[in-house]
């Protein structure tokens, strides 16, 4: 009687076994069906709306086309050979260098300093954090139309500045000259980004424990001590990111060169988005539009990868 009862109660718990195995193995399935189903629209929405424009950026490339006539001739590599010796393409892609190097060198370092001062126990910080916010809440349109009334050679606050302080030797048409086109532009493009540094630097120093700072100060820390020797090092990761967005948007900028000067005068300030606008839809030379946007793309993709690549590098040889 005995081993029957064992036997049973053993083949019931063979039978629970086999049963939550099944279950197990069916889980997984369950959990990947709801995954994929969750994943599944803004996968979509991707392909759509950024794989599909560029594999068929890349066709066009191929091809000499008007982007409004109904035929259009394959030409294969012949408009990359172009571009090669476009003299107008290296120089936009000179000018995304200089943004590049302007941004970097401008738009991180005053966004730390901001951060670093709307983040001390003053009166009235509340204040300034709204103002120094607000560029970045006004639309590109309106910032690139409001600049270009105070670049006015003749009624502009700039030139009317400078001349109200005796100073009518350095007045300029400021958007008019090649000489001063681009670096009016880049101070317009930096005025509008350092308050989006400024505010991701300030979340970076609110992850800071305190207990840090207060420790430092204990043993004799000035200010600046502690910013080179805790706060800098420890707001190295928000520093490599702010770089590689900044790296990405200079190389893909268009939207305020556009409004404000369209690429001139004479190309001073075109880039390679405003040219590749310009050969497309201005021109109508969509086939050498997409060359131009293939070729920008790749530019910004092995920036990018590169920058990625030797920070992995360095993290793991210092790890």
């Amino acid at each position: 009687m005995a081993a029957s009862v064992t036997s049973s109660t053993a083949t019931r718990e063979t039978g629970r076994g086999a049963e939550a195995r099944r279950v197990s193995g069916r889980r997984p399935n369950r959990a990947g069906l709801g995954i994929a189903a969750f994943l599944a629209p803004a996968v979509a929405i991707y392909a759509i709306f950024v794989l599909y424009p560029i594999l068929q950026s890349m066709r066009y490339s191929l091809y000499e086309w008007s982007g409004i006539a109904p035929g259009f001739a394959f030409v294969g590599l012949a408009n990359y050979a172009t571009l090669l010796h476009d003299a107008t393409f290296w120089r936009a892609l000179s000018n995304n260098a200089i943004l590049v190097v302007a941004s970097i060198a401008i738009q991180l370092p005053v966004g730390l300093a901001l951060a670093l001062l709307v983040s001390t126990k003053l009166r009235g910080l509340r204040f300034f954090r709204t103002v120094y916010f607000f560029p970045l809440l006004m639309s590109t349109v309106a910032i690139g139309l409001l600049w270009n009334y105070i670049y006015d050679p003749t009624f502009g606050l700039l030139n009317v500045t400078l001349d109200a302080i005796h100073l009518t030797g350095l007045q300029r048409g400021w958007l008019g000259e090649q000489g001063t086109a681009l670096g009016a532009v880049i101070a317009v493009i930096c005025w509008q980004f350092i308050p989006f540094y400024m505010v991701l630097f300030i979340a970076g120093l609110t992850t800071i424990p305190p207990e840090l700072n207060e420790a430092a100060r204990l043993d004799g820390a000035g200010g600046g001590r502690l910013f080179w020797s805790i706060t800098l090092p420890l707001l190295r990761g928000v520093i490599r990111t702010a770089a590689i967005l900044s790296l990405i948007g200079s190389l893909k900028y268009f939207d305020l060169i556009y409004v404000m000067t369209g690429g001139g005068p004479n190309d001073a300030t075109q880039l390679m988005a405003t040219y590749m606008y310009k050969q497309a839809f201005t021109q109508f030379a969509l086939g050498y539009g997409s060359t131009v946007a293939v070729a920008l793309f790749l530019i910004a993709f092995v920036v990018t990868a590169v920058i990625l690549y030797l920070d992995q590098f360095r993290a793991a040889r210092d790890g």
